[in-house]
This record gives C-alpha cells, sequence and structure tokens, in this order.
C-alpha cells in the first residue's frame, strides 16, 4: 500500500494544498509564492526521494510569515498522515551533510511527541525575500504537526545559503532513513506498542 497523502488548508491567511509519497522517486512540483523556500522544499524532495507537491497562496503582501509556518504546518501533517500506522519503520534518523564549509547534522525520532532543538546562529537576515529566521520557525512548525523530535545543529559554516540549504538536506536525508520499513520490526519499533 501506497505511504501517501493529501492535506488540504485554507484560512484567511493562506490556501495550501500538499501532496506526499514517502515511497517516491524524489520528484517534486513546489509554488508557495517564495522562491528561495520552494528550492529547499524541491531539495528536500530530491535527497530525501519523496514525491512532493506543495500549492501555497498566501497574504505576501504583509510578509513571508504566515505562508512559511502555513506551509510547515501542513507539509507536516501530511507527512504524519502518510506514515500511517507507523509499523515496521525504523523511526530514528541521522545525517550528517557537508556544504562547502558548512557541515550540518540533524537528528530524528518519530516519536509521535514533538520537539525541536535548533542550534544554528544566523549569518545574515535575508536570503532574497526569504527571511532567515523564519526558517527555525519553519522546522518547529514541521515538527508540531508532524508530531517528530527532530534536533538541528549548525557544527559550524559561514555562507547563509550553504548553511540553510544544509539544514534542509540533512534534514530530509534522517527523516528518509526513520520513515524505512525494516521487516524485521513486528508493530512500531517501541516498548510502549504505540508511537
Amino acid at each position: 500500500m501506497a505511504r501517501a497523502a493529501e492535506v488540504k488548508r485554507t484560512t484567511s491567511e493562506t490556501d495550501i494544498a500538499v501532496s506526499i509519497n514517502l515511497d517516491g522517486s524524489g520528484k517534486s512540483s513546489i509554488d508557495t509564492g517564495i522562491p528561495f523556500l520552494d528550492h529547499m522544499l524541491s531539495l528536500f524532495a530530491r535527497h530525501g526521494l519523496f514525491d512532493l507537491t506543495i500549492k501555497c497562496k498566501g497574504d505576501l503582501q504583509i510578509d513571508s510569515h504566515h505562508t512559511v509556518e502555513d506551509t510547515a504546518i501542513t507539509f507536516g501533517q501530511a507527512f504524519l498522515k502518510a506514515l500511517g500506522d507507523k509499523h515496521g519503520i525504523v523511526r530514528y534518523g541521522v545525517s550528517y551533510v557537508p556544504m562547502d564549509e558548512t557541515l550540518v547534522r540533524a537528528v530524528c525520532d518519530l516519536s509521535g511527541r514533538a520537539f525541536l532543538v535548533y542550534h544554528v546562529t544566523n549569518t545574515r537576515d535575508k536570503i532574497g525575500n526569504f527571511d532567515v529566521e523564519m526558517a527555525e520557525h519553519f522546522w518547529h512548525s514541521f515538527a508540531q504537526a508532524a508530531q517528530c523530535n527532530l534536533h538541528i545543529e549548525l557544527l559550524y559554516g559561514r555562507n547563509q545559503h550553504h548553511i540553510l540549504e544544509g539544514i534542509w538536506k540533512a534534514s530530509s536525508k534522517a527523516l528518509s532513513q526513520a520513515v524505512q520499513i525494516n521487516e524485521r520490526i513486528t508493530g512500531v519499533l517501541s516498548t510502549k506498542g504505540t508511537l
């Protein structure tokens, strides 16, 4: 059975549709109205081998906050829905990603308990029309909606583009590892019997 999901979310601030296939090949179609965020989500799909479609119409005339936050929430909800009952998933994932002078580590646990640890120093405020401070907010909103524990750490780096690209790639690869099915796992990987 395909581990795929679609979620739509409409508020007075945004109108979003997300579809994801956890067992995809890395195809994506992303349009949030924020080109840098589109770039990050496209490489998330490619490097995690997720098929991902995101369409968002947001109140960008105000600023990017609502669009970034609501995209992350809807994306997280779709990710969680696609996981289904989580039977057989490896649950944990870890990835180190270098990007030239930058090295990022991402570690995740698809535990059903939402938490974000984000240890990243920003070297500038904007990349294009993307507010760099919104990167942390994106991952916080995603972790809450996907009910996952996610630790993101910049080990070192100077170029802000490289830092954020490393973050999205490392997070993608860690999550891709965590969603993998291991046939040796009966039910869920927890002594509680539930995730």
